[in-house]
């Protein structure tokens, strides 16, 4: 049986590892980007074709995978992408994005017999290159079963959520509990600070205990050394908060408190950094030097 022909549209720093993912199994065939130049460099190291149409990509390939910053992006995309196509196309969108994004999308495409899966990620840069994100999917799940190698070549764990718009609610769920974490850890990082710990021991000896976690173990390094360009964008997780705020009709208080500090960061100039960056507003607020 064939591979089924990839193209992928969005090389970010998740994207161009998820796509060189993809190279490497011998699924990719074509990519795009908004920016020409980056298309036209991944092609040429990876021996595929760079389209500066997204119809012409979508012509081209069986399984089409994204992954663009917000919903506009999004649906802008997949507007151009209609003329090129087909019936029986399995899109997998990889961006973060409301459900009811995910869902209309999900029913203009399927008017032309396009099956359309939101399936947002988890895991960071480091799962994107490593080919270990897991993946939450909303959408048909026999559409999911048809485009297991795809998955297989980006993740080490897909998971059928429900019907259009579950794995993009799921990927809320997630973006709440990593406000809460990132959030408790900065404050405790800061604390260690301030009370002139061993921070390196205070991680060492947290990590063995109830309070392990993954952000502690792989931010903490970079954090207490001030190094705050690995990671998640601070302006993308604050997307992502009014997204998971808007999605409850009551308060949500850890995520106000989340869009409070994140939205302060951004205002003063640190919306590309990692979420990391948090331990800033709790140096201050501990009056704590970095």
């Amino acid at each position: 049986m064939s591979k089924p022909r990839v193209g992928f549209i969005g090389l970010g720093a998740m994207g161009e590892a998820m796509a060189t993912n993809l190279f490497k199994q011998g699924l990719l065939r074509c990519v795009h980007n908004r920016t020409t130049a980056r298309a036209i460099s991944f092609a040429q190291a990876h021996q595929v074709k760079a389209c500066a149409d997204i119809a012409a990509l979508a012509a081209e390939v069986e399984v089409i995978v994204s992954c663009v910053s917000a919903d506009e992006d999004l649906l802008a995309v997949v507007e151009r992408a209609f003329a090129g196509l087909k019936e029986g196309t399995i899109w997998i969108d990889t961006s973060t994005v409301r459900p009811d994004t995910a869902r209309q999308i999900q029913a203009d495409l399927s008017q032309i017999g396009v099956e359309f899966l939101d399936a947002p990620v988890s895991g960071g840069v480091e799962g994107a290159k490593n080919g270990t994100l897991s993946v939450m999917v909303g959408g048909a799940q026999g559409a999911m079963d048809g485009a297991r190698e795809v998955f297989a070549a980006i993740g080490s764990r897909t998971t059928w959520m429900g019907p259009s718009g579950a794995g993009q609610a799921t990927k809320a769920i997630n973006q709440v509990m990593i406000a809460g974490i990132a959030a408790a850890v900065a404050e405790g990082l800061a604390l260690a600070e301030s009370l002139k710990l061993p921070t390196e021991r205070v991680v060492e000896v947290i990590m063995n205990g109830a309070a392990s976690n993954w952000f502690l173990g792989k931010r903490a390094p970079t954090m207490l050394n001030d190094q705050f360009n690995l990671g998640f964008k601070l302006a993308l997780m604050l997307k992502d908060l009014n997204i998971c705020a808007s999605l409850s009709p009551h308060a949500l208080p850890l995520v106000e408190r989340a869009i409070t500090d994140f939205s302060a960061l951004v205002e003063q100039g640190h919306g590309a950094d990692d979420i990391s960056a948090l331990i800033r507003l709790s140096r201050a607020r501990l009056n704590v030097s970095a």
